[in-house]
């Protein structure tokens, strides 16, 4: 639903308006942020399986009435929209890792979270080509965008309350084999009811902060393609909005291929032997920041080549998906038991991207001309090396100490016996 507005702002580029283009883009992201340790919360204390379900509702509803906020009040109403739809988002990954860390093994913990993370690409393939369809096909125009996606958001809501399960233990049709499996690959480090989260370790952990900092280059070059790559399309390539529909969801479907594929090159490799878990993660992670980045440069090169650009972009698109297998389950790694809160910081704080970049966007590619949006990819090129550097030097596949329940017992014994030495 994120995506629908990219086209929706494509029928006002000839007002020359783009800085409001960009605040309206980067809306969503105000309201993303701020639910995400919430949404942990949540997950941590109900289940990953309403906490999501109920945040997509909200979100579906919102996007309902996009159109006649639009109406009612242009484009101020459209961002108050977009906050609220990103309220409702924000819970989605802190839910989604709460319920992967009471799923997926480590041994085939690459394959199962890119497997769902790759929901994201894949679904705006979906959303970009439907999206040039119906504007295509139909009378109604932008609206109707918003009222199929809104609802079929909740036709999906229907189908995942009846469906889905928080932990293996509660479903009514697994195995007693693949549920001992389960149990015996997650007790070590995956516990029923954990203490608190010691927060004064995670603050201070490296490899967290190098996982925020790599995401922050994902982030960037994410969200600068997915809120401006229609733009830039007719913009620069002069496509027409059917055709953008369906060639900016090709690039989108690179991505998941990229990621499916890699993903199972990288539990093959642990499995293997042939690199650690950290290695993995690290190998992963400069592919996804450095390559895409060098490749969507490369596109600002070819001028307006289409066939030139389109392969460019798409194969850079490929790269991109080694994000997933690299540092998007890294969280899984660090600590299983506290998989919902870390992914509320790490993404929590690597989506103000999302704000700051289509707002770039807008102040440097005004006119939206071929020059403007070079120097806007060398800017992603640029984020996207330093970032890498960061978790090069400090990132880790391993299991953070803090992560121990019976550490954290401790740590909390000591601290309320040294209060009553005080005392």
């Amino acid at each position: 639903m994120l995506y629908n507005s990219s086209f929706l702002l494509l029928h006002y580029k000839s007002t020359k308006i783009y800085n409001q283009q960009g605040i309206i883009l980067s809306s969503f992201y105000w309201g993303y942020v701020l639910t995400h340790l919430p949404g942990a919360i949540l997950a941590g204390k109900y289940g990953g399986k309403y906490t999501l379900g109920l945040g997509i509702l909200f979100t579906a509803i919102f996007t309902l009435l996009s159109p006649t906020a639009v109406y009612l009040d242009g484009s101020r109403a459209l961002i108050v929209a977009r906050f609220l739809m990103g309220l409702g988002e924000g819970t989605t990954y802190p839910a989604i890792n709460v319920m992967l860390a009471q799923w997926t093994p480590p041994s085939e913990r690459s394959k199962i979270g890119s497997f769902v993370y790759a929901g994201a690409p894949l679904g705006t393939v979906y959303a970009t080509t439907i999206s040039g369809l119906i504007l295509h096909y139909t009378s109604y125009g932008w609206p109707a965008v918003f009222y199929f996606f809104g609802s079929a958001n909740i036709i999906w809501f229907c189908v995942w309350v009846f469906l889905c399960y928080d932990k293996p233990q509660e479903h009514p049709f697994i195995s007693e084999s693949e549920s001992k499996f389960l149990n015996e690959q997650l007790s070590d480090h995956t516990h029923e009811k954990p203490p608190p989260e010691p927060w004064r370790h995670i603050l201070s952990s490296k490899p967290l902060w190098a996982l925020i900092i790599a995401l922050i280059g994902h982030n960037w070059a994410w969200a600068t393609i997915v809120s401006d790559l229609p733009k830039y399309m007719s913009s620069v390539l002069k496509f027409s909005i059917q055709n953008n529909g369906y060639l900016s969801s090709l690039a989108y479907l690179c991505m998941w291929l990229g990621s499916l594929v890699s993903s199972w090159i990288a539990d093959w490799m642990m499995v293997r032997g042939y690199l650690s878990i950290t290695g993995i993660r690290k190998l992963g992670a400069s592919i996804s920041l450095i390559v895409p980045s060098i490749f969507i440069v490369m596109a600002t090169y070819a001028g307006c080549d289409r066939v030139a650009v389109l392969v460019l972009f798409n194969v850079g698109m490929v790269f991109m998906g080694t994000a997933l297998p690299g540092i998007m389950v890294n969280v899984l790694d660090l600590s299983p038991n506290y998989a919902g809160s870390l992914m509320a910081m790490t993404n929590g704080i690597s989506a103000l991207t999302g704000i700051v970049a289509p707002y770039i966007v807008g102040r440097l590619a005004p006119e939206q001309t071929l020059s403007e949006w070079r120097l806007v990819f060398w800017i992603v090129l640029g984020v996207a090396v330093c970032t890498q550097l960061v978790f090069l030097r400090y990132g880790s596949g391993e299991v953070e100490y803090w992560n121990d329940p019976e550490f954290v017992k401790a740590e909390r014994r000591k601290k309320e016996e040294v209060e009553e030495g005080k005392q």
